[in-house]
Parts: structure tokens; C-alpha cells; sequence
């Protein structure tokens, strides 16, 4: 990746995208990059789209633009939203998505249809598709779907296990603590074996 790297995180509202993107950005500035966050809610309940961005680099980062092509990641929690940023990827940029599809309200009130075979769409287009909510459950962590995917991207990025660790430890819930630091590992374990 290059000297400012910028990682691109989707989802819907409840599936803790934000909390992902702050884990993200703290676990760089621990590892001694500069980092900045911005975020783009959709509609304010539960169950609207939420983008966030976060970028860091050594020597600053300038801009908190993401225009399509410029991501050098894109982590999803669902598949649909994956579909709608994948322009977002730039052409070495790495994606990665949780193979898990949420019915938006147009969809449940038959206003409109999902898209067919989103996760075979995904695959075709390079997506490293991951069943994170198995994973997450193995773990007993079913609501820790999002530290599993940045088990996941960690592999991808320059920072030591021990700043997310850290960085998981002080930032989680302390009671959640223990099931937090095993869906990221479990996370790492899936993205080694994927790439090995």
C-alpha cells in the first residue's frame, strides 16, 4: 500500500462500522501513523447505509477524500453495500466482505428487490468473501462481527498485533474485552489461511 493509505468501511447502522473505523484509526496512531476519520450516515435508525473513512501515513494525511478508484481497501459488513462501493477500489485495492445480506425497508415493504447473487458478484470482481458471523460465533462473540473483519484486514497493514490488542482492550466495553480480542484473532487466523 502507499505512503497514505486509505481503507473504506461500509455497512449498515447497528452493525458497528463506526466502532471499526475508530478501532482502525487508534490501532495506526499506535503503531505511529497519523490518522483521520470521516463519516457518512445514511439514514439515522438502524438498518441505513454508514460509510466511513479512515486514512493514515507517516508523514500526514492531507485529504479525507475517497473518490472511486482511490481506496486501497474497502471492508464490508453486508454484501448490497459492498455491490454499491466497489467503484471505490482502486485497482491494486484489496476487498473484503462479510457474507451477510440485510434487507433495506424498500426491500421489506416490496418497493424494490434485492440484487441477485451479490456474493458470487463480489467473488468475480476479486472480493475475499467472509463468513464472519460463523466466525464470530465460534467464538462466542456473536456482535463482534466487525472486529473479526479487522482481523481480517490487520494482516493487510504495517501495525503490530500487540497496538490492536491494546487499542481493543481500552477502547471495548470491558466485559467484552476477552471475546473481542478472540474474534479479531479469529479474523487474522481466516485472512492467513485465505492468503496461504
Amino acid at each position: 500500500m502507499g505512503s497514505v493509505v486509505t481503507v473504506l468501511l461500509c455497512g449498515v447502522g447497528g452493525q458497528g462500522t463506526i466502532l471499526a473505523a475508530d478501532l482502525l484509526a487508534r490501532a495506526a496512531l499506535a503503531s505511529g501513523f497519523q490518522a483521520k476519520v470521516s463519516e457518512i450516515h445514511g439514514m439515522s435508525q438502524r438498518g441505513g447505509s454508514v460509510t466511513t473513512v479512515v486514512r493514515f501515513g507517516k508523514d500526514g494525511v492531507s485529504s479525507m477524500v475517497c473518490d472511486p478508484g482511490t481506496a486501497d481497501a474497502v471492508v464490508s459488513f453486508e454484501t448490497t453495500e459492498a455491490l454499491r462501493n466497489l467503484p471505490f477500489v482502486s485497482r491494486d485495492g484489496y476487498l473484503l466482505v462479510s457474507d451477510t445480506s440485510i434487507a433495506p425497508l424498500p426491500v421489506l415493504t416490496g418497493k424494490a428487490a434485492m440484487p441477485r447473487d451479490v456474493s458470487g458478484r463480489l467473488r468475480d470482481a476479486g472480493a475475499v468473501v467472509i463468513d464472519a458471523d460463523a466466525l464470530a460465533k465460534r467464538v462466542g462473540s456473536p456482535k463482534s462481527v466487525n472486529v473479526v473483519l479487522l482481523g481480517a484486514l490487520a494482516i493487510r497493514l504495517e501495525f503490530p498485533l500487540d497496538a490492536w490488542e491494546r487499542v481493543i482492550r481500552e477502547r471495548v466495553p470491558a466485559k467484552t474485552v476477552d471475546a473481542n480480542l478472540a474474534a479479531f484473532h479469529e479474523g487474522y487466523r481466516f485472512a492467513q489461511q485465505a492468503v496461504g
